[in-house]
């Protein structure tokens, strides 16, 4: 069976296709014929060797990749799924048995949610793991006090999730942008739009005047943006500060991580998203397609910048 990873961590050369054993669905489970796979930043960090101390013991080839998206091909008549069932799902790359970019993938039950009404596997490969970090990083923010938030990186896959869900919760947006983003953060829904860069945090201080009451930092700017948040509030962070995604509390300013791993055995957000991409109110974006075989080129564009949505690969 067809896999794309690696035997060593290094740059965007080392992904290549690897023969591997087929898995077959235990109790509980679910095997997918995966139709398509998203390119997420955690598979380069994965790939480079940054965490390689998470899955040193592993043996090779590690696979990457988050999001699947295809067909039910094994289930047990207890997960509630069936063969010829179109669906999403996440996993845990190069973990529990690898990542997405292979084309068979196991994953518990809980883990696999309706394909979206009306959305094809490409489209529908964008929305798991970066949807289930946006859903998170507000379910966290709906326990603190206050209504109006700043995205940072908000015209990426992750911000343009967190401003479209944040609007259905009752938040007032503050989003950042380049000029030739302005636009698109504006038709996610943002309700006001400041030029990124360096003086975001003053920016939203100079509108605001004490500061917006949560910061959710999708850009990974760290120190940069805690300017803008008021006294006692919140900044959601999407990596931990040794990956360079930190923030530094002062002012009684509370600094809240949001891993997905965390939250894989929660089914219901994956179904509540699944529900609000068929339904319109979440953009399912695709920067750009590869066959599963040039997944080193698509990690290599990814990590160029400038990608708008999500570069997904076809098997």
């Amino acid at each position: 069976m067809l896999a794309i990873g690696f035997d060593e961590p290094g740059g965007p050369e080392v992904l290549r296709p690897f023969h591997v054993p087929e898995p077959h669905a235990g109790a509980g489970e679910v095997r997918i014929e995966v139709a398509a796979a998203a390119v997420n930043p955690s598979d380069t960090v994965t790939r480079s060797g940054i965490v390689h101390d998470r899955y040193r013991e592993v043996a090779p080839p590690y696979v990457p990749g988050w999001d699947a998206a295809g067909i039910v091909d094994e289930a047990g008549p207890e997960t509630g799924w069936r063969s010829g069932d179109r669906v999403i799902a996440v996993t845990l790359p190069v973990l529990a048995g690898g990542g997405a970019y292979a084309r068979k993938i196991v994953v518990p039950a809980g883990q696999v949610a309706h394909l979206p009404e009306g959305s094809d596997f490409v489209s529908a490969a964008t929305l798991p793991m970066n949807g289930l970090t946006a859903w998170f990083a507000l379910d966290t923010l709906d326990q603190q006090a206050g209504r109006t938030i700043a995205v940072t990186g908000a015209a990426g896959a992750v911000g343009g999730y967190v401003i479209q869900l944040a609007k259905t919760r009752g938040y007032t947006v503050i989003a950042d942008a380049k000029p030739s983003d302005a636009q698109l953060v504006r038709d996610l829904g943002a309700d006001v739009v400041l030029p990124r860069g360096a003086d975001f945090a003053a920016r939203i201080r100079a509108h605001t005047h004490n500061g917006v009451d949560a910061v959710v930092d999708t850009a990974l700017q760290g120190d940069a943006v805690v300017a803008a948040v008021r006294d006692e509030g919140s900044i959601i962070i999407l990596r931990p500060a040794a990956l360079g995604g930190g923030a530094t509390p002062e002012r009684g300013i509370s600094v809240h991580p949001v891993v997905v791993a965390d939250h894989l055995d929660e089914p219901y957000a994956l179904n509540a998203l699944s529900r609000l991409a068929a339904d319109g109110t979440l953009s399912l974006r695709v920067a750009r397609t590869f066959p599963a075989e040039q997944a080193a080129r698509a990690h290599e564009l990814l990590e160029a910048g400038g990608v708008r949505g999500r570069i997904v690969l076809e098997f």
